[in-house]
């Protein structure tokens, strides 16, 4: 009588899903594949741009998979974590993310039939852990490294790599003249691989041509004060003094 009497005992709220099983698991596949289904056709030199309206009225046109997972209104939890997955490759790396939720879509469209089957998902991570150790040895053995490369083979090789990125961008069709500008701007950096010291400056009007880059500092805007205008915009060989106060 007295077991009877305990109370019961919540730990999840009312309306939670505690489903489990093969049946779940290949919810979250089929979840995660429909996310990847829709960055699917922005992939690559002939990827078309997605048009995104929120609730907010706000448009958004756009082909960068890290935006669009970004605007997009997912519930599922699972399918959440292509957009966390998509966050850290942006984070991380700064491009890729189209790729990165695409393989992660196919890596589970492919598991699907196995967990069909009823094998066991542990099997299935260690069996990619393994084509992971060999596919980046592989990378490895590909790679083309610019160590001992004078400052010209450098700067190819890097604008070539630069070219690749920008081939599916709105700027795709001045891919070599905005890849030559963006190695400049890294070199001009040294060694320090401070990224955050160069910054984009958008004004509007002009041409793609029009863009160019300032080795210095540069601001958006004029400054506007009493008398400006017979002010010296330029100095050449100028000779400055620090003071300590």
């Amino acid at each position: 009588m007295a077991a009877m009497m305990q109370p019961q005992i919540i730990l999840l709220k009312e309306g939670t899903d505690t489903s489990q099983g093969k049946a779940q698991l290949v919810s979250n596949i089929n979840a995660c594949t429909a996310v990847a289904d829709v960055v699917r056709t922005t992939l690559g030199p002939r990827g078309m741009d997605k048009l995104i309206h929120d609730d907010k009225g706000n448009v958004t046109i756009s082909n960068d998979g890290a935006t669009i997972m970004k605007l997009l209104d997912i519930i599922h939890p699972a399918a959440k974590i292509l957009v966390d997955i998509a966050k850290s490759q942006d984070s991380e790396v700064g491009d890729g993310t189209t790729t990165v939720v695409l393989l992660a879509g196919e890596f589970l469209k492919e598991a699907k039939p196995f967990v069909e089957d009823g094998v066991h998902p542990q099997n299935l991570i260690r069996s990619y852990r393994t084509a992971c150790n060999l596919a980046i040895e592989k990378v490895k053995e590909l790679a083309v490294s610019i160590e001992g490369k004078s400052l010209e083979e450098k700067k190819s090789l890097l604008a070539k790599c630069a070219a690749t990125t920008l081939s599916s961008k709105l700027i795709g069709g001045e891919k070599e003249f905005f890849a030559t500008m963006v190695v400049d701007a890294v070199i001009a950096i040294g060694n320090d691989d401070r990224l955050n010291m160069i910054g984009i400056k958008k004004v509007p009007g002009g041409t793609m041509r029009d863009s160019f880059l300032v080795s210095g500092v540069a601001f958006k805007k004029t400054f506007s004060y009493a008398g400006f205008e017979q002010q010296p915009k330029k100095f050449v060989k100028s000779q400055d003094t620090l003071t300590q106060h």
